[in-house]
């Protein structure tokens, strides 16, 4: 028995997943042989998300001059042509797969927001896309939230809010812009309805923040973790995280995440990351992506592990030594052909064209020890 194979059967008992059968909720494919690829999917614009639907499909979601997708079936080894969801606008990030339906939402704004919204809609697992009606309340200081740009959403799946979608948004100031980060915060939308009507949640509890991702965790509660862009605010150079109880609905117990930065970290301003959380029952391997650089602009992709649902993050490898920017990452479906994959899709060049990697854990877990928590022992080696 190699290596990696000991490695897979120790992790199957440390995570009690030993002889699961269930298609969310086995670690296995996720490890075995260190895999990573990466390819060049765009050349110019800017704004990601990555998303895996219902059926294994996976698509990335692109564009700040018209929004476009482009989709793969067969776990991202290739993939189609762009397939327009818009022909004109920024994409406002927040996609989100309802896992109910198996129905895809893309969020997109008219111009740099604040700017009117326009939500669209597909049925057929991204292959064409039709712009709906969609009711967005007003938060509880009398702001509408924007969507620009954040971290996909998500469907809950566990709790008395079971269904519901969520996607992390921001109040972006009446007219945006660096004089108004002080009147900056992140929060949240949330629709029970499957997309069409939505709520917003109440204020992170720090001002000054905006583009944030968040995950549920096998408790039920979710995890939030936002950039910050006003440079007064201490320690603004790393990255902001909260929880959520009721849904979220609330924030609560806001802190500073030392370990993890927010950018790079050679000037006083902040970075779109990506957060997704492998696909587990009851264990919260989480991670996150984003620049690990000393330098005053934009390089060194990087993705963090978590194995403790956000609270210490020991693990890190870079993807990209080069230029890089704005990032997202999601997690592969049991049973599809993304099965076992993570995919990473960022800004390159510097911050026009994106690259799509997918790796595997395994990859990962041969990364840089952070010293934040314990990497689990049977992985040292």
């Amino acid at each position: 028995m190699n290596l990696f194979r000991s490695v897979v059967t120790a992790l199957l008992v440390l995570f009690g997943l030993s002889g699961t059968s269930r298609a969310d909720d086995r670690l296995e494919p996720f490890l075995g042989e260190p895999v990573f690829e990466k390819q060049r999917l765009f050349n110019d614009q800017r704004y990601p998300n990555v998303v895996a639907t219902t059926r294994g499909a996976v698509l990335s979601v692109w564009g700040n001059d018209g929004v476009v997708v482009r989709r793969s079936e067969d776990g991202g080894r290739t993939w189609g042509g762009a397939i327009t969801v818009s022909g004109k606008g920024y994409h406002g990030g927040g996609t989100t797969v309802d896992e109910n339906s198996g129905d895809i939402l893309v969020f997109v704004e008219d111009r740099q927001p604040p700017a009117p919204l326009t939500v669209y809609r597909s049925r057929d697992d991204g292959k064409t896309w039709q712009a709906q009606a969609t009711v967005i309340e007003k938060d509880v200081n009398g702001n509408t939230p924007s969507m620009h740009m954040n971290e996909h959403g998500i469907t809950l799946r566990h709790g008395p809010h079971k269904g519901r979608l969520l996607r992390p948004t921001r109040y972006y100031g009446p007219n945006g812009g660096g004089a108004e980060w002080p009147l900056q915060y992140t929060n949240a939308i949330y629709s029970d309805d499957g997309g069409k009507a939505w709520k917003t949640s109440k204020p992170f509890p720090e001002k000054g923040t905006g583009e944030a991702a968040l995950v549920e965790l096998a408790d039920g509660r979710i995890y939030y973790n936002s950039r910050v862009h006003w440079s007064e605010r201490p320690r603004n150079k790393r990255r902001r995280e909260a929880w959520s109880d009721d849904g979220g609905v609330t924030w609560k117990d806001w802190r500073i995440v030392d370990v993890l930065p927010d950018g790079d970290q050679g000037r006083p301003y902040g970075c779109m990351g990506g957060l997704t959380r492998l696909p587990l029952a009851d264990h919260d391997i989480l991670l996150f992506s984003n620049l690990d650089t000393e330098a005053a602009h934009r390089e060194r992709v990087t993705v963090w592990a978590s194995f403790d649902g956000g609270r210490t993050w020991p693990v890190k490898r870079l993807v990209d030594a080069g230029r890089s920017g704005y990032s997202s990452l999601t997690t592969g479906r049991g049973q599809t052909p993304s099965e076992g994959w993570i995919y990473l899709f960022y800004e390159h060049d510097p911050i026009k064209g994106a690259h799509m990697a997918r790796f595997n854990l395994a990859w990962l877990l041969r990364g840089e020890v952070t010293g934040d928590g314990v990497r689990p022992k049977l992985l040292v080696d």
